[in-house]
């Protein structure tokens, strides 16, 4: 699950927490393909015909899953510059097919591949999984897929994410350094990957997903997009309105918002959710907090302050500072079912140890117990956000933007503050631009938005179903990231009548 760089900006989310390495399965004889696909055999351009008509061999993986690799070009624009994999896993209909139902679990960065192989029911209920061909990808970039490589030490990766400087730090300097760090990472990606990383950008993968639709046999895409994956899927309609077929938007982000926008709306999201675990911490016993809601907050932008000015050491010699605290603070609060674990980690914090604040910051990572990490999609995340987002335009226009960052959340906006210029020396300069996305001529769009979602504030799916030319929201007012398969029949009744009977809400359902 990624969210923002350390001391930096949004850039994007992922539904799931946790995932786990699963593969195809490789039985000492080769194996033989047991289903091949039928390609649409739509009319393309001569240049990028032999993909879309590419025939897929599934193959037994993963139990009772069929796994297959599709080609790509590298460069869209320029298919004869060279070609990618990418890593496809197919959950086949239980009952009548009514075509593929392509899923992104958000990011970037994240594994489609890891989230349907071991979140299955997760990323789609009964029903869906019925009437739909459920297929995960990795998207370019990531994972199984040709993937974006930047240390082979995971010692380095660790340096990159949990060193710390303790005591205070001019902001100037603060920058800085961020852009130091970034500028040796990027050299250290483009080293290990070489030229795709200047190819992960949203753009070319929602350009795969075309290809993808076409080579499952699809005449229209049908696409469930959760946190990041909104912006994928909603990329993918303006790019292609007459190929939309059933879309999805489960957690949205909002393409017209502004990078520094985006950053001060999530942080105060994540204040938000703070505040209503702890409305709801001292109603339980062991809760680590007393007195108001208002008081706690200070107590943990205190406890922050202090981490800043003296870290915790862990048993095995990291260092706890604010950011991987925050890191863990965050986790938890992407699902009330976590609350628990954010009663533990302060606990914890507050009697002087660092372990469990680790623990948690690891599994955000997909760092192991051993020191090595389970994926690319930090890496990934990184790569594929410096392309999409246009940074601020000066280091004082940064320095700025942390004051005011700090007024409007003043508990955790200076732990996403500084990194506006992060990817100013990253090998390749971003092509993505900020703006609305209308998909003008698409079909209906569902768009789904949770009132105390704290990665993806609701405004930016109120503001993405009303850029949108046939958009339409569906509202859960609850809390949590994402709503989906994972609130209440009201949410779930509205999506999945919409995918098997093409129903659309006559108005948002307000769930």
């Amino acid at each position: 699950m990624k969210l923002f760089s350390y001391r930096g900006s949004l850039l994007a989310l992922t539904a799931i927490l946790v995932v786990s390495l699963s593969g195809c399965v490789n039985f000492f004889l080769p194996e033989k393909p047991v289903h091949t696909s039928s390609p649409t055999g739509e009319t393309v351009d001569s240049s990028i015909e032999p993909y879309y008509s590419q025939v897929l061999n599934w193959k037994n993986c993963n139990g009772s899953f069929l796994c297959a690799t599709a080609k790509a070009p590298m460069d869209w624009s320029n298919p004869e510059k060279g070609e990618i994999d990418l890593a496809l896993i197919r959950a086949k209909a239980s009952g009548k097919k009514l075509g593929s139902l392509l899923v992104n679990p958000g990011g970037p960065g994240g594994s489609g591949y890891d989230m349907i192989a071991d979140s299955l029911t997760y990323a789609v209920d009964s029903k869906l999984a019925s009437n739909f061909d459920i297929i995960g990808f990795d998207p370019r970039g990531v994972g199984r897929s040709s993937a974006v490589s930047c240390y082979k030490d995971p010692a380095q990766m660790d340096s990159f994410l949990y060193d710390i400087t303790p005591g205070e730090s001019d902001p100037m300097q603060t920058v800085i350094d961020i852009e130091e760090s970034y500028k040796k990472f990027g050299a250290d990606c483009l080293k290990y990957t070489g030229d795709l990383l200047g190819f992960v950008d949203t753009e070319s993968a929602a350009r795969d997903m075309d290809m993808l639709r076409a080579v499952l046999g699809d005449a229209k895409l049908n696409y469930l997009g959760y946190s990041y994956g909104t912006f994928l899927g909603a990329t993918y309609a303006e790019i292609f309105p007459d190929k939309v077929g059933r879309l999805v938007l489960d957690g949205a982000l909002d393409p017209a918002t502004s990078d520094f926008d985006v950053t001060v709306t999530q942080a105060k999201g994540f204040e938000s959710a703070a505040r209503a675990y702890l409305a709801d911490c001292m109603n339980q016993s062991g809760c680590p907090f007393s007195g108001t809601v208002d008081g706690a907050m200070q107590r943990i932008r205190t406890l922050l302050d202090r981490l800043d000015a003296s870290p915790l050491r862990a048993s095995d010699g990291r260092l706890l500072g604010s950011d991987t605290m925050f890191t863990a603070i965050i986790l938890p609060l992407y699902s009330a079912d976590n609350w628990p674990y954010l009663s533990d980690l302060f606990n914890d914090v507050f009697a002087g140890n660092a372990d469990y604040a680790f623990y948690l910051a690891d599994i955000y990572y997909g760092r192991g117990e051993d020191g090595t990490y389970a994926d690319n999609s930090t890496e990934a995340m990184i790569a594929i956000n410096c392309l999409d987002y246009p940074g601020a335009a000066s280091r004082e226009q940064v320095v700025a933007e942390a004051s005011e960052l700090a007024k409007e959340a003043p508990v955790f906006g200076p732990q996403m503050s500084y990194g506006g210029t992060s990817c100013v020396d990253w090998p390749f300069k971003p092509t993505g631009k900020r703006g609305p996305i209308a998909a003008a001529g698409s079909g209906p769009i569902l768009v789904i938005g949770t009132t105390n979602d704290p990665a993806t504030p609701y405004q930016w799916a109120v503001n993405l179903a009303g850029e949108l030319q046939n958009g339409h929201l569906v509202t859960y007012q609850g809390e949590g990231h994402t709503a989906y398969n994972k609130s209440n029949s009201c949410v779930d009744d509205a999506v999945d009548n919409y995918f098997i009977n093409g129903t659309v809400p006559s108005k948002d359902p307000m769930c």
